[in-house]
């Protein structure tokens, strides 16, 4: 075959030329696609009352693993139940105050939340996670970079909260779901340990997609602990009355 010289100029032009680097998308642009791919706002804004069951790990030597129940319902309100023994541990937070009764304490009566416990169920995320409607919200947002997790590329981004507090998420360039979020820092042997929360098992349920299992994992420490998501309800009806002031346990029976 006769070599063309018109063609390999050509080719010898193209490779001189640089390669445009692909702009990363901007945050919001990110956030976008991660609320479409949660089932979008629309659906997500319908919902006023979630309920989540499932399995989370206690701790300890073996690990236990307690069933709970989760209510949550807007305004800011949870009503949260974990089961151990026959016992039914309740914390429930009425979107100002809360109270919590802990038999496995041998506490059967409703105690007021701590000045702390206050502050940090009041910094809980509303029933559809942090980045929902973020702006509405007064969370401000960055794009930090692309930071893999799991070995899957992820876009990184910061949130400033309206509290002026920050967290980081960590979202999935593929799915442009949530697949990491800075938790709460935890204290152990004196001094405050960071917290990453993984987000995996993804699945429709009810026109949003839920991570049906979500792993904690405290610096520091090699325990992990799961929270495992089996059964999902939305807009079950819930009287206020759930998140009120838990009722006195009956006082026990003389012999």
């Amino acid at each position: 075959m006769t070599r063309n010289p018109f063609l390999a100029t050509c080719l010898l032009s193209l490779a001189a030329v640089p390669l445009l680097a692909v702009a990363a998308p901007s945050a919001e642009q990110i956030l976008d696609k991660n609320a479409a791919a949660r089932g979008g706002l629309a659906a997500w804004r319908a919902v006023q009352t979630l309920t989540t069951e499932g399995m989370m790990d206690a701790g300890g030597k073996p690990n236990r693993e307690l069933p709970y129940v989760l209510r949550q319902k807007r305004p800011h309100k949870s009503r949260l139940e974990i089961t151990f023994k026959d016992q039914t541990s309740v914390q429930v937070f009425d979107g100002s105050e809360g109270w919590k009764v802990r038999p496995f304490l041998n506490r059967t009566d409703a105690e007021p939340f701590t000045a702390a416990e206050t502050e940090a169920a009041a910094a809980t995320d509303e029933l559809e996670g942090a980045l929902i409607d973020y702006a509405a919200k007064g969370t401000r947002v960055a794009y930090v970079g692309e930071e893999p997790v799991d070995g899957h590329p992820a876009y990184k981004l910061k949130l400033t909260l309206k509290n002026g507090k920050e967290r980081q998420v960590w979202i999935d360039a593929g799915t442009y779901l949530e697949v990491r979020m800075d938790g709460e820092p935890r204290r152990l042997d004196g001094r405050l340990h960071n917290v990453a929360l993984y987000f995996r098992d993804y699945r429709p349920e009810h026109g949003l997609t839920v991570p049906h299992l979500q792993e904690t994992v405290v610096e520091g420490t090699k325990q992990k602990f799961k929270l495992t998501v089996t059964k999902v309800a939305v807009n079950e009806p819930m009287a206020d009355a759930l998140f009120g002031k838990p009722a006195a346990a009956p006082a026990a029976k003389q012999p």
